[in-house]
């Protein structure tokens, strides 16, 4: 029989509720959270056997996205269970992972899984919140070391510069200055996300001092929970291999004679030249590892313990590295702490493409490429929490080579995924609204070489490809990686500039930050401490300014602006407006006329429910015929005007003419000629060009024309008596006659199809 227990707190005019006990009883621990109508399941499970030959703490956290919750079923024809994790999965996953994984011990090599699966989601409390509480919770409450319970908070901006914490999503979307996500407790910051529309330094950073401190309730409702259940932590699972590492065994012993090797090879291999090449440090590690080889030889240890202790050599050299850092300011490539490394800046390197920006700093170097497209290869958005469509895209792939290293080519990876999303969320601000831009715009960022935060440097190519592709962003905008140096037995800490590969050890951070001259438009944040305290984040950010401003001067040396045309092989947009009530005649019954028209041109059309039809091509004949056709649908008749017709049909009564794709009118057979005609076949033909003007067009909305208006009138020509009762018989070109109506959404139709 089922004992659940629940907990609740009043907290940001919602209640948190916490249960325990109802579902996956088999994990190590579990626990469902729930915000609003936003449900969590959280669970925990640590595998029995340590993980051997690893150098890392084998954490996963896995977001699983169920369509049920929102109420939907994928939009695929043939698939309809989930699959592969959306985008927002995987993102979801990482902003969890960022902040739970600094509180582990990193030496625990045993597995541990964190699952957390979305039952409920009602579109306004955030899933990923309530799952990064979620797995707060079910950590404080397993048996698994851990240092949390950490709090997390989505902090929004009114238009008045109040905060508002965790904002609805509609409220995020009306105001939209800032979208910021920390993670921690009042006292230290263990994760920061956010976007923003240039909020300046002083204000970012009163938000995540604010934010921080919404999180204390709900780090004080977990240790009451904990307490109540009683939860008693196992003891911590050092390990270094498959067995127990004692302290005065062989493997330990090992351990310890590479880490004193590496203190006293300071001098003579780490810092006796300036290395500022990657190539120059990898070598530099090979040979420290050659010298700890052999003086482990000499000190008589076990060779089969060697492996053992060479294992975590690259973390000594980087506690060395650390350590020169704090005592004299010092790095290893001879940079001052505030200085970033050579700059390369180019555009237009690649032919053909829309256009295209390098940017290199140091060995880190990304190649940006933007493409633009028509409205209609928007992204379409099927997730869980998402839909609708995209129209701005960043997508961001690298390889082994950019390490110098070979390995598997699996297409993007959680870290690839989220390096895009960073750099897409730090370009968006800047973007031109999509009524004066139409455009679709696509940019993807080759890493050539990586060495220290790869994603800042997509971030300034990607600026800098879209400027060179004539894209009119707003302002231009740079990005910077700032690393830490830092000692948490003596409170020692130092803020780097420009972070690089050793400098990004233990006692390190990851604290990434884009925006304009004018402020901030992005940061993510991870560290390899337990928390920064509030001094290293008003330093860190104050800093990040300085070398994001030296960056865009030096990126305005090389394209200040966008230029003021595109490529000559980007296609271009035309916008015509129409009447709304014409849509349907453009678009024709089952989309017949619009896939004529594209079959007939091969542009691409568009409709929004507005009335605007967006034309793209890159052949500008072929676009200008296209929109001549579309004019001439949704022309209006007026009486008087004249037109050149074809004669459709003929009567007894008459000859119909189209005037227009869409609109016939009817030449009575006394409107034919001055002189009498008996009959309209006896003049005309099937298929006659022949010229017209508007008589009348009647309440029904028929058209009649003539012929003759057009012809001098004979001398002495007598107006004949006509019979009562007017023209014969009906004829087509009434309301919607041979029509289809309009029809609603809001998009229509590309390529001849339904979108």
């Amino acid at each position: 029989m089922l004992q659940p227990k629940a907990w609740s707190l009043e907290w940001g005019g919602r209640t948190l509720s916490i249960e325990v006990g109802r579902f996956a009883l088999q994990a190590d621990a579990s626990c469902t959270v729930r915000y609003g109508d936003t449900v969590i399941l959280a669970t925990v499970a640590k595998s029995k056997d340590v993980r051997s030959g690893v150098d890392y703490l084998p954490l996963m956290v896995d977001f699983e996205e169920r369509l049920y919750a929102a109420g939907k079923i994928k939009g695929s024809r043939f698939i309809k269970r989930e699959g592969r994790p959306s985008d927002e999965a995987i993102l979801a996953g990482r902003l969890v992972d960022r902040s739970i994984r600094p509180l582990f011990d990193d030496r625990i090599r045993h597995d541990i899984q964190v699952v957390l699966t979305a039952l409920s989601v009602d579109g306004e409390n955030d899933a990923p919140i309530v799952g990064l509480i979620a797995a707060s919770t079910v950590l404080s409450i397993s048996s698994i070391p851990w240092g949390g319970p950490i709090g997390a908070v989505r902090v929004g901006q009114r238009a008045d510069g109040s905060f508002m914490m965790n904002a609805m999503a509609s409220e995020l979307e009306a105001d939209g200055a800032l979208d910021l996500v920390v993670a921690g407790t009042p006292e230290k910051l263990v994760m920061v996300e956010s976007g923003a529309k240039e909020v300046p330094e002083e204000k970012m950073l009163e938000a995540i001092k604010w934010g921080l401190d919404q999180t204390q309730p709900v780090t004080e409702f977990i240790n009451k929970i904990a307490k109540e259940l009683g939860v008693v932590k196992a003891a911590l699972p050092v390990v270094a291999d498959d067995s127990q590492v004692l302290e005065d065994s062989a493997e330990e012993q090992a351990r310890k004679a590479v880490q004193a090797f590496v203190q006293s090879a300071a001098d003579s291999h780490i810092f006796n030249s300036v290395k500022v090449s990657r190539k120059e440090r990898v070598a530099m590690v090979d040979a420290i590892k050659e010298g700890a080889k052999a003086y482990l030889n000499e000190k008589g240890i076990a060779p089969e313990t060697h492996d053992i202790g060479l294992k975590d050599i690259k973390k000594y050299v980087s506690e060395e590295i650390s350590k020169r850092i704090l005592e004299n300011g010092q790095r290893l490539d001879g940079r001052t702490l505030d200085e970033i490394r050579t700059l390369d800046i180019q555009v237009d390197l690649v032919p053909r493409v829309h256009g295209s920006g390098m940017f290199m700093r140091g060995d880190t170097q990304v190649l940006s490429v933007v493409t633009l497209g028509a409205p209609g290869d928007a992204q379409t958005l099927d997730s869980m929490e998402e839909e609708g469509t995209k129209r701005y895209m960043h997508h961001y792939n690298d390889a082994p080579f950019t390490y110098g290293e070979t390995g598997p080519m699996r297409g993007p990876g959680r870290r690839a995924i989220g390096h895009g999303a960073l750099a897409e969320r730090a370009l968006q601000p800047a973007l031109p609204a999509e009524i004066d831009f139409p455009y679709v715009i696509r940019v993807v960022s080759e890493v050539m070489g990586s060495n220290g935060s790869s994603s800042m440097a997509s971030t300034c190519g990607s600026t800098l490809s879209l400027m060179a592709a004539g894209v009119p962003i707003k302002k231009p905008v740079a990005g910077i990686a700032m690393g830490l140096a830092s000692d948490a037995k003596t409170g020692a800490w130092k803020v780097l500039t420009d972070l690089q590969d050793v400098e990004d050890g233990p006692g390190g951070m990851d604290f990434k930050i884009t925006g304009t001259r004018e402020g901030i438009t992005a940061i993510q944040m991870d560290t390899k401490t337990s928390g920064l305290t509030w001094d290293i984040v008003k330093q860190t950010i104050v800093q990040a300014r300085e070398a994001r401003l030296k960056i865009l001067n030096a990126m305005e040396q090389v394209i200040a602006a966008p230029r003021a045309e595109l490529s000559p092989y980007a296609p271009r947009i035309e916008t015509l407006i129409i009447d709304p009530s014409k849509i349907g005649d453009v678009i024709g019954p089952g989309g017949k006329t619009i896939k004529k028209i594209i079959e007939q041109t091969g542009v691409d059309i568009d409709i929004e429910q507005d009335g605007r039809v967006l034309v793209t091509s890159v052949d500008a004949a072929a676009m200008a015929q296209a929109i001549e056709i579309i004019r001439q649908i949704t022309k209006e008749v007026v009486a008087g005007e004249i037109y050149e017709g074809t004669v459709v049909r003929l009567e007894d009564f008459g000859a119909f003419v189209q005037i227009l794709p869409n609109k016939d009118g009817l030449v009575h057979v006394s409107e034919i000629k001055w002189e009498r005609v008996g009959k309209p076949g006896d003049i005309l033909n099937m298929g006659d060009k022949v010229q017209v003007k508007v008589k009348e067009i009647d309440n029904l909305g028929r058209v009649n024309l003539s012929m003759k208006a057009l012809l001098p009138r004979p001398e002495g020509y007598v107006e004949p008596t006509r019979p009562a009762g007017g023209f014969g018989g009906g004829h087509r070109g009434g309301p919607g006659g041979g029509h289809g109506g309009p029809r609603g959404g809001g998009k229509f139709f590309r390529k001849g199809g339904d979108r």
